[in-house]
């Protein structure tokens, strides 16, 4: 007798936060309720350390979990436009064929020096990951750029390797993606532009690393392709991917693609110059311009008219590639929307102070590195548990970011440390599409990509707790 037995499915973003709303009301009913006094610092209302006094309860009860997510949007609603706005750029640029077509282009002028390519397209992969969050948009990439490593000897990991860690180091040392560090840096009440520093050094560190990582295996694989992580498929590989080898085409490179990925360049200089605070840094000589999400997302919508504009779109397909590229990131507005409905929720049951005295009296106890790699062990099972990076941000910048104060340690380090957590996870989880769908094209099983990467993953972990580190203690 045959048993159908079901799968175990992990729920969706939405599902898990609209169920945290649910426990954090009915702990409301639980956690004693209270309040910290507030004071200004940097223009942004914190607790005062030592303050926190117990206060009368105020329960949340159904219509306040129904109502909490609406409320959530009006909190977050600058943030979610912010996004919207990003998404319908983004999809301005893909329609151009800009990005593409430069990527293709670097790829079929190193042909036959493919060595030279790994290092050139990871840097490019890594450039796409730090500024706007290039995730999704690697997929295309698979098919061109796996047939070509394949035909030189290496392995299919290589090409996966090239695209999957270029682009990941980069969104791991976002400098400034709007997905991750941007949000996150609003909910915790600092510039985009705070810690940049820091961020570039994981940045630049963990792409160096990932280089030469990816260059050692791929050059040991050329030598003695037995030592191929895939190799008792490898000569499937080379038929299946040798038949492909001419099969993908990708736009020209024309001179109209190189003005757009000028602008497109031009629009995120704009950006990082728009949130440094110059000011704050000692450096009075550059005008501070302390841009937040209605400054940027009115950058970003303007140069989507110049960018469209420039390609020769017509005004159906300007507006057309627009909403499409909204469309795309309208379900990560709304989680943001969804997570900040728990805050909304906390804060009406005056549990927040609660939870923060508590962080207060334990982890801000333990002096500012060790509540620093703390918070990014922390995020780490917290980033499996909710893949969103934008939802994990809103749901805990506004009690850890506090929690960095009463450590001595400053807001944006926190968000360093949930982005490095949010980006190594990202590196293997199974639950991201991106993982899991350039395996598949590459036809490389999960088990063997997590054999390949299982050494960098400590490299990039050790990189990254340094670098935090040295962030907490106010060096960088």
């Amino acid at each position: 007798m045959e048993q159908n037995k079901k799968k175990f499915s992990m729920p969706s973003a939405y599902t898990i936060l609209f169920a945290i709303i649910v426990v954090v009301a009915i702990l409301t009913w639980i956690v004693p309720a209270g309040q910290y006094e507030m004071t200004e610092l940097n223009g942004k209302e914190v607790p005062v350390p030592g303050t926190y006094q117990q206060v009368e309860r105020t329960p949340q009860g159904i219509f306040d979990i129904i109502t909490s997510p609406a409320k959530g949007y009006q909190d977050a609603v600058d943030v979610a436009l912010f996004i919207l706005i990003i998404g319908g750029f983004l999809g301005v640029v893909m329609k151009t064929g800009a990005i593409d077509a430069g990527i293709a282009q670097v790829t079929n002028k190193l042909k036959g020096k493919e060595k030279i390519m790994i290092p050139i397209l990871m840097v490019l992969f890594g450039v796409g990951g730090t500024s706007y969050g290039m995730a999704e948009e690697t997929i295309a990439f698979y098919p061109l750029l796996i047939p070509v490593f394949v035909a030189a000897g290496y392995d299919t990991v290589t090409a996966v390797a090239v695209i999957l860690l270029g682009a990941g180091v980069g969104v791991l040392g976002s400098t400034v993606n709007p997905f991750a560090t941007g949000i996150a840096s609003g909910f915790a009440g600092v510039s985009l532009g705070q810690g940049i520093v820091l961020r570039l050094l994981i940045l630049v560190v963990g792409e160096i690393a990932a280089i030469l990582y990816v260059m050692r295996y791929a050059e040991k694989v050329r030598k003695d392709p037995t030592k191929s992580i895939t190799y008792a498929t490898r000569e499937e590989d080379i038929k299946h991917f040798g038949a492909q080898q001419e099969g993908t085409a990708f736009p020209e490179l024309t001179g109209k693609r190189k003005l757009i990925l000028g602008l497109f360049a031009l629009t995120f200089a704009i950006m990082i110059y728009g949130v440094i605070p110059f000011e704050d840094m000692g450096i009075t000589a550059i005008p501070t311009l302390w841009w937040w999400f209605t400054e940027l997302a009115s950058l970003f919508l303007i140069m989507s008219i110049i960018i469209g504009l420039v390609a020769g779109l017509s005004e159906k397909e300007l507006i057309g590639a627009f909403v499409d590229g909204s469309r795309d990131l309208l379900g990560v507005a709304l989680i943001v929307g969804l997570s900040r409905g728990i805050t909304v929720v906390m804060n009406a049951g005056n549990m927040t102070a609660t939870v923060l005295n508590l962080g207060e009296r334990t982890l801000a106890s333990t002096g500012s590195v060790a509540f620093t790699i703390l918070t990014y062990l922390f995020y780490i099972p917290m980033s499996f548990l909710i893949p969103s990076t934008s939802g994990l941000a809103t749901l805990s910048m506004p009690i850890m970011a506090p929690l960095g104060d009463f450590a001595g340690v400053a807001r944006d380090v926190v968000i360093t440390a949930y982005q490095s957590a949010s980006g190594i996870v990202n590196l293997i989880t199974p639950t991201s599409a991106v993982v899991m769908g350039g395996l598949a094209i590459a036809r490389v099983p999960y088990d063997k990509w997590l054999k390949f990467v299982g050494k960098f993953m400590v490299i990039i972990f050790l990189i990254t707790v340094v670098a935090l580190a040295i962030g907490a203690l106010g060096i960088l």
